[in-house]
Parts: C-alpha cells; structure tokens; sequence
C-alpha cells in the first residue's frame, strides 16, 4: 500500500506513522481509537470527562465537594470502561490515551490508563514534568508529551532524566495555525513563523538526534489532511503525523450524528478562533453558541465540577463552562456546544470508514 516508515514509540510499532489525535469529550472513545488501532495507526482515547455522561455522575448532587469528587471518580470508571472496550474491539492494536495537566485529577487518569492496558500517554496542556513518577510501575508504557517549542523539549526531558531516568519515548509538536481544539499559544502568535512545523520539527528533530542514543520520533500535528500532507511531515525530519478533524466525519467516531454533520456542512470561513476559559484561544466552527461567546453574550454557567486547574468561568464566571460546552455539541446539541475542530474542517464530503481515510493517508494515487 505503501512506502513510508513503521512508527515505533518505545516498544509499540504500527505499520504506518499514523497516530490519531485525541478529542475529548467522547469525541475520539474506544470506538474511534480500536477502529484506527486496527487500520494500522495508534489509536488514542482522550481521557477528558469521559465521566460526564456516564451512570457513575450525578450533576445534581448538591454538595459541590461531593460533586467534584464524584465527578473524578466517575471520569476514572468511565475510562477503564473505554479502554476495556477498546480493547475488546482491538485486541493487538497500539492504544493509548491524551491527557490534559490542565486537569485537576490527570494523575489519577494517567495512573488508571496504565493500569488498565493503556500502551502510551499523549500528555499535553502543560509541560508534564512529573509524567514518570505516574507510570513508574509500568515501564512498558511509552511516554509522549506534546510541545511547541524545542525549549519545552529540553526542559521536560532534563526533569525527566535528573528525577525519574527516563527519557520521552517520542514528541507530538502541534501547529496552532491549523491544529484543533485549544492552542498552545496565544492569538497573537499562531502565526508566527517560529510555532510552524517547518520551524519547530527540524529543530526538534536535531536536538532528539543529538541528545538521545535510541531513536525518538517527532509527531507532527496540526493540518494534516492526506498522503501529501504526510509526505511533507516526513520530509521535515518528522517520524509520524497526529490526524485528529479527519477522523471525525467517520463512521466509527464516537461523536453524535449532529457532530459529524456540522463537520460536513463547515466552509472554511466557518472556522475560527474562540476565547476559552482557560485562557488561551481554541478553534472551532462558529455555530450560534460561538456567535453568542464572540458577541460576549452571558454565556456563562455554574461551576459544576470544579475540574480544571484554572478557568475564568468558575473563578469570575467569564466566558462559558467549557465541559458542559463540549459535552452539549459531542451529544448533538450543535446549536448550543462548542464545535473543536482543525483549520481543515469542511474538507471531508460525506461519511466514510477509518480505514478509507487510512488508506488516503498512506496511499499513493
């Protein structure tokens, strides 16, 4: 089918340099993940409130501790659930998770994921300078962070190898110019030359060359559509790509129908950046929930969970909650939720399998 490289991060290896990105919430789950584990990629769970809707969370619990409480716990059930059934689905497919730092109870997601066959950690929304001491009793499972900069690069990997001797397993550099979701940079920086991956993979890749005996690949995410889109990745020193828009608009995302379609219908001019209450911009497609955050309408909700570590909207009830934003649009509630999605959103014509979109990934032709 193909002549690009296998992808190995630590001990794992998939026949194509394919790693799905991580959606939250419920947007990238277990059947997304197996579907893309199976096609030959890395399937990735987002571990982000998958406790939400789940039997295991009450939102009318009145005691806010309770509640928050009972909210993490809930999101530790429902994401050994997730990859029990991942697994179930794909019993030999690479399958790991992405976790935020931004969230206030990631240790414990990440010490659930390794302990429930989890094979990597994608940890993002913060530099995970304690990721190790998390997954020291699981060697085997390989380590990840996302970064923007070689600067993140060298700091994480000196804690790593003074506290922990341990070194990352790979990197996922993520371009806020067309990558989905929230940014790893303020509005005015997305387009700076020196966040593009033309910039920040050649870098990278020199420095993991030089500082690493073993092999560790640079994943590069952020606007990756099709092969030639991968093939200019690959040219650029990267060792693999992170797709996440593409795989929305499959049958096996995880989303509601509602989600799906508003991918389909998007036209470019419907994608945009929209302020986040953690305080630093995400892209989305504009929607009549954006039109009400960017007219700076009262959006805004009561705190129910209490779940990142800081959010304007729980501190001084600015801008909106976004779990219950996310959470609305993921269940089909399109008119009313916050639509993530990368700068390529729109492309995808119609419907179709994870493994037709593999195949327009690695194929020539």
């Amino acid at each position: 089918m193909n002549n690009l490289p296998t992808l190995s991060l630590g001990i794992h290896s998939v026949p194509y340099p394919v790693v799905q990105g991580g959606m939250g919430i419920r947007i990238s789950g277990a059947r997304l993940a197996a579907a893309v584990a199976n096609a030959g990629g890395i399937g990735i769970i987002s571990a982000v409130g998958l406790g939400w809707n789940s039997s295991y969370f009450d939102p009318t619990e009145r005691s806010p501790k309770r509640r928050t409480e009972q909210f993490f716990e809930a999101n530790r059930l429902a994401l050994i659930d997730e990859l029990k059934k991942a697994r179930e689905l794909s019993p030999d497919g690479v399958i790991g998770i992405n976790v935020m730092m931004a969230a206030r109870d990631w240790e414990t997601l990440v010490e659930t994921a390794v302990a429930h066959g989890a094979n990597l950690v994608i940890a993002g929304a913060g530099l995970p300078l304690s990721l190790p001491a998390h997954t020291q009793e699981h060697p085997d499972v390989a380590l990840v962070p996302i970064v923007s900069s070689v600067r993140a690069a060298k700091i994480i990997t000196r804690r790593w190898q003074k506290q922990y001797q341990r070194q990352p397993d790979g990197f996922v550099v993520e371009s806020p110019k067309f990558a989905g979701g929230h940014l790893g940079a303020s509005a005015d920086a997305i387009h700076d030359p020196a966040y593009s991956l033309e910039q920040v993979i050649p870098e990278l890749v020199t420095y993991v060359q030089a500082e690493f005996e073993t092999p560790v690949p640079v994943i590069a995410a952020g606007g990756v559509w099709d092969r030639g889109d991968v093939e200019h990745m690959l040219a650029l020193g990267a060792g693999g790509v992170q797709v996440g828009t593409r795989f929305i608009t499959t049958f096996e995302c995880d989303a509601d129908d509602h989600y799906k379609q508003a991918h389909l219908q998007a036209k470019s001019a419907d994608v945009m950046l929209v302020p986040s209450p953690v305080g630093l911009p995400g892209r989305a497609i504009r929607n009549p929930f954006v039109d009400r955050v960017m007219a700076r309408e009262d959006v805004s909700e009561p705190c129910t969970a209490n779940c990142l570590q800081a959010c304007r909207c729980r501190d001084s009830r600015e801008t909106y909650c976004i779990m219950k934003a996310l959470n609305r649009a993921a269940a089909g509630d399109v008119d009313n939720g916050l639509i993530f999605s990368g700068a390529h959103a729109g492309r995808a014509q119609s419907l179709t399998s994870v493994e037709e979109v593999m195949k327009s990934l690695v194929s020539v032709g």
